[in-house]
């Protein structure tokens, strides 16, 4: 068995250019030498996430239409934004003021880094956990958002997940380290 080894690019050009979504086109030489001339990979901004606890053991989840899936999803409030261009922990206070009118005092909580799909996407998404959170203004939606509010005990969390109900990536990985975190699991 032996140790894998990173691809070597040889040549790489830009099939599809916009400041959301960029579609890279490589040309890759496998370890095995073997040459890949059409491996596309997608580069995307970086995610927040926010696991939105308040002082009653509440967390704030939204419900809203994802297009892509062409489903309604119940998930914690999240975005996109660039790293060059924005802090991760400011996206994520953003992001929950914006799809919530939540605030915290608090500083966030940083959970973790991970990559999103790395055989493909360039993106990674930060998860922070906020605490003591309050719901203070009214949402501030983008012309593309219909975002429900939705409070969900803390103790049903978990449940909601097994469930299927809560099934979006990031959130149920947030999920799983903000509850670890809390002592829930």
């Amino acid at each position: 068995m032996s140790t894998p080894r990173p691809w070597k690019l040889l040549r790489s050009q830009i099939a599809f250019k916009h400041r959301w979504y960029t579609l890279r086109r490589d040309e890759v030489e496998l370890p095995n030498g073997h040459v890949v001339d059409d491996f596309f990979v997608s580069e995307r901004p970086d995610g927040a996430y926010v696991f939105p606890l308040t002082e009653q053991n509440e967390v704030i989840f939204v419900r809203q239409y994802k297009h892509a899936a062409g489903k309604i999803f119940l998930e914690l409030p999240a975005g996109s934004f660039f790293p060059t261009e924005e802090k991760a922990e400011d996206a994520a206070v953003r992001e929950l003021v914006e799809e919530t009118g939540a605030v915290t005092t608090q500083p966030l909580i940083p959970m973790a880094v991970i990559h999103d799909n790395p055989a493909k996407d360039t993106n990674r998404l930060h998860l922070f956990l906020a605490q003591n959170v309050r719901i203070e203004q009214k949402q501030v939606l983008d012309i593309t958002e219909d975002i429900e509010v939705v409070p969900v005990p803390l103790d049903q969390v978990l449940p909601k997940i097994l469930s299927g109900e809560i099934c979006v990536s990031g959130s149920v990985c947030l999920c799983f380290l903000a509850l670890r975190y809390l002592g829930q699991l």
